[in-house]
């Protein structure tokens, strides 16, 4: 039983290195959280997609569904911000996302006030904060070594794109969060569901019985609530799909593993009807599910967008079965999914994903250009500026690690590096399908954290393993602090760009290295 624990589990960490997994990424979450929530209502107006995304989430809070704006406001952003967020009209709106994010921003606004700009981004800087303690435990349970996991953490804290996202009212950080809490369920449930495995084998005899597939497992809990956060994820933005299909196809190819490395001999079956189809049921179900709820404004009110296409067309045959509420939540599905594929047209900061990872073409959400004497700028020109632009540390990192991770999952059989790769897989390369889109690279925020651990595993790889001498290890230490340090110094060098610090142009040239950066 202990060697096959420890062949499924790795040997276990002391109680020193487990204390200090939690407490270093605690002190990184905190100290992040801190530098998120300075300033957080600075600008106060709206800024970039909040125009949309802040007060679709007061109306939310206010109707139960998105409402359009009154006929004939022409400025109805200048009254928002102004303090005055009665700018709704009678009619539904046609919004092309799901309520997820806009419902947790709404949340924010109303403990907060809608009045005040903080409400509007402080949903966002609490999950943009609770995701630097997310992705650092993931870095544990991945490596068991607290200064990884203390340096994941670091790492995302320090990540401009993830930092401006975390204070900003839009969607994809909730994308993030909730694509993020399901990976970090799924590890949970990876080394729950190996623990169970082996304590059900116990010492019984490859090939003997149910050794054949190897034992059923039973339900597993943390992937269900996998399930509920991926539900969440895609009732946030579509694009939450991905996500659902990558980390479903991966969960069960750990059990794969597991499966064979405890001597089941069909394993490769065992692992397609005793973890695949319970793995689909208690995931793509209990997602889809929480969607449909997340929908809960919608169902209850009658004023929703199409909220009564059902009643005015009537179904025949089948389609008679299917409750009108649902039959109207589809026809309504079937015009925003028109609306996406449809989308084309031009914009100065649209960008293709090819050029995401490198930070080609970083997104501008808020620019201002006073002169002398105006909004504190004591040089005959200034600028106030909010770029989504990367810690390159982490993203020309990720992108060089890139060969590294690959080849370690498919050469090398990591599971780690597949575990890393997942998030890209999941969270960028179906943009690729559609290039012809308009789309942006402020979207990449959703695989930030996958960035992080790419970057983690190759400094895992600098660091050595346990058995290597203590030397070696020293100095893979001193190569993580130096590589953490050098993060954490350009992080502050692009912080007046990332928080709307009006300062001379002239400091505000020096940053922008790159023509396609501005």
């Amino acid at each position: 039983m202990a060697r096959l624990r420890a062949r499924l589990l790795g040997p276990a960490p002391g109680a020193r290195a487990a204390a200090w997994g939690w407490w270093g990424p605690l002190i990184v979450m905190a100290l992040g959280g801190i530098i998120r929530v300075i300033r957080l209502g600075q600008p106060t107006s709206l800024v970039f997609d909040e125009t949309y995304y802040v007060k679709q989430g007061w109306s939310l809070i206010k109707f139960g569904v998105e409402m359009d704006i009154k006929p004939g406001l022409e400025e109805p952003d200048v009254l928002f911000t102004a303090g005055n967020p009665d700018v709704f009209g009678t009619a539904p709106d046609m919004v092309v996302h799901p309520p997820v994010g806009k419902w947790m921003i709404g949340l924010g606004q109303w403990l907060f006030g809608v009045e005040n700009p903080f409400s509007w981004r402080v949903a966002a800087a609490v999950v943009g904060t609770l995701s630097i303690l997310m992705v650092g435990r993931a870095a544990w349970r991945m490596f068991h070594n607290p200064l990884l996991a203390t340096a994941a953490a670091t790492l995302l804290a320090v990540d401009g794109h993830h930092f401006v996202h975390s204070r900003t009212g839009l969607l994809d950080i909730f994308v993030m969060f909730w694509a993020l809490a399901a990976f970090c369920l799924l590890l949970i449930d990876r080394d729950h569901g190996r623990r169970r495995l082996a304590a059900r084998v116990g010492d019984r005899l490859p090939g003997l019985g149910s050794m054949s597939w190897g034992p059923g497992l039973g339900i597993r809990w943390w992937r269900v609530a996998a399930g509920v956060s991926l539900g969440l994820c895609i009732g946030t933005k579509w694009s939450g799909l991905f996500f659902l299909a990558v980390f479903g196809l991966m969960t069960v190819w750990w059990d794969m593993g597991a499966r064979r490395a405890a001597g089941a001999e069909q394993w490769f079956l065992g692992s397609l009807v005793r973890d695949g189809i319970p793995a689909f049921l208690q995931m793509v179900p209990v997602a889809l599910v929480t969607y449909l709820a997340s929908w809960v404004g919608w169902f209850g009110t009658d004023h929703g967008y199409k909220r009564q296409w059902a009643a005015d067309n009537p179904a025949s045959g089948f389609g008679s079965l299917v409750p009108d509420p649902l039959r109207s939540l589809w026809a309504y599905h079937q015009e925003v999914m028109s609306f996406h594929v449809g989308l084309a047209n031009e914009h100065a900061w649209s960008s293709n994903p090819w050029s995401w990872i490198i930070q080609g073409r970083p997104t501008l959400f808020y620019a201002r250009w006073p002169k002398l004497g105006e909004s504190g700028c004591e040089v005959s020109d200034c600028v106030t500026y909010i770029a989504s632009l990367g810690n390159l540390f982490v993203w020309w990192g990720a992108t060089l690690g890139l060969l590294v991770v690959t080849f370690m999952w498919l050469i090398g059989r990591d599971w780690r590096a597949g575990a890393a790769l997942s998030g890209l897989v999941a969270g960028w390369l179906p943009w690729f399908m559609y290039q012809t889109r308009t789309i942006y690279s402020f979207y990449a925020v959703a695989f930030v954290p996958w960035l992080v651990l790419i970057v983690t595993y190759c400094l895992a790889l600098a660091y050595g393993r346990a058995e290597d001498s203590a030397a070696r290890r020293r100095w893979g230490a001193a190569v993580v602090i130096l590589y953490l340090a050098a993060a954490v110094a350009l992080f502050i060098w692009y912080y007046p760009v990332y928080t709307a610090q009006t300062m001379p142009r002239g400091d505000w040239e020096m940053r922008m290295w790159f023509d396609f950066w501005n």
